[in-house]
């Protein structure tokens, strides 16, 4: 039976009081400040006016996001997480988060910058283009983009962005660069002067939940705050794949023309699934090095079995899989165009089988 395992970054186990006061006041020690709901899920905000019950637990506050960070499908299993916050944050605040072991020092260790480089992040950036030479389309938004930040002259940033002096200065000053004079010459002291590094973090969607008993989220959220018996949704594995699929190649590719490269973040259980239902068979792609396509997954191992009182679980035993997006002409290699086909097709007896089981939906004569 599916049951919250993490509520606004704490096991719900822990009821310290450090972790309780944290709560009350929706604090999430991911992002290092309230909790705004994982970045995606506003429609599960809660209006505290209505439920004075939980209004009285998070007091001076008007709203809260069912800040659900992992749900356990089974006593004794590994929980699934469901928010992106829980598994890396590189926004704001996110310098607060970096300390040796998490998941953002590990994935900046596979990312390569050279010590005491100066880093960029962009976060939710959209990039959306039109060919006119070629009948063909770009939108997709990245969770974050990382790049090296350096000094650039605006002459030189217009002629790299084919935007006018006089426009660029505007648009710097607009997002918040930081713009210095020289010898009568204006500079960008932080403007993206490397390889971009795009960072997609995945995590598991919900099955969505029975309102009669009381499993959507916001619903199983105040039960559980309030500690009361509650129900949580399950995990709906085929969407979350769907969703991976059909942007891993796609920004995968996009990254290496812009002479970078793609990094997925996701834990070891989808992963796990991902290999199980594809011909993709992640085990082939271990590696220490980045490459073409790459998958770094966490794990919560066994930790989360083990609660340490006012300290939230930590996420380790990284694996990077990475490798090409399709194989060479010279040899059949393993690559990730695998991650579209089937890891195994039933014979047609299971189709027939499956055939006699249902009913028609209609006849018809052509």
């Amino acid at each position: 039976m599916p049951k919250i395992f993490e509520i606004l970054g704490y096991p719900v186990t822990d009821n310290s009081p450090s972790v309780t006061e944290s709560r009350k006041r929706a604090y999430c020690p991911f992002i290092s400040d309230q909790c705004d709901g994982g970045g995606n899920r506003y429609m599960s905000e809660i209006l505290l006016k209505n439920n004075p019950e939980l209004r009285k637990f998070f007091h001076n506050l008007e709203t809260v996001p069912s800040g659900v960070c992992s749900i356990q499908i089974n006593e004794n299993e590994s929980p699934w997480i469901i928010c992106p916050r829980r598994l890396l944050y590189m926004g704001k605040h996110a310098d607060e988060n970096i300390l040796r072991g998490s998941t953002q020092s590990i994935l900046l260790e596979k990312c390569k910058f050279k010590s005491g480089t100066s880093i960029g992040i962009w976060s939710e950036l959209k990039v959306k283009y039109n060919s006119e030479s070629e009948d063909g389309a770009f939108d997709y938004t990245f969770d974050y983009v990382l790049t090296e930040i350096g000094r650039k002259s605006l002459l030189h940033a217009s002629q790299e962005t084919k935007i006018s002096t006089n426009e660029l200065e505007k648009l710097m000053i607009r997002s918040g660069f930081t713009l210095s004079q020289r010898n009568n010459e204006i500079y960008i002291e932080n403007f993206p002067v490397g390889y971009p590094i795009i960072v997609e973090v995945m995590t598991s969607s919900t099955s969505g939940g029975n309102k009669t008993k009381r499993s959507c989220i916001p619903q199983a959220f105040e039960d559980c705050i309030l500690g009361k018996e509650h129900l949580a949704p399950g995990i709906n594995y085929r969407q979350v794949w769907a969703r991976m699929a059909s942007q891993l190649i796609v920004k995968s590719q996009a990254a290496l023309e812009w002479g970078g490269r793609t990094i997925w973040v996701l834990q070891d259980l989808l992963a796990n699934y991902i290999s199980s239902t594809t011909a993709l068979d992640l085990k082939k792609f271990i590696s220490e090095h980045i490459d073409e396509v790459n998958i770094l997954s966490f794990s919560y191992s066994s930790d989360y079995n083990t609660i340490n009182n006012g300290t939230p679980i930590q996420l380790h035993d990284a694996t990077l899989f990475s490798g090409p997006i399709r194989s060479s002409d010279d040899f059949e290699r393993p690559c990730f165009q695998d991650i579209v086909l089937a890891s195994v097709c039933p014979p047609k007896d299971v189709l027939l089988n499956a055939l006699c089981r249902k009913g028609m939906a209609n006849q018809l004569i052509v």
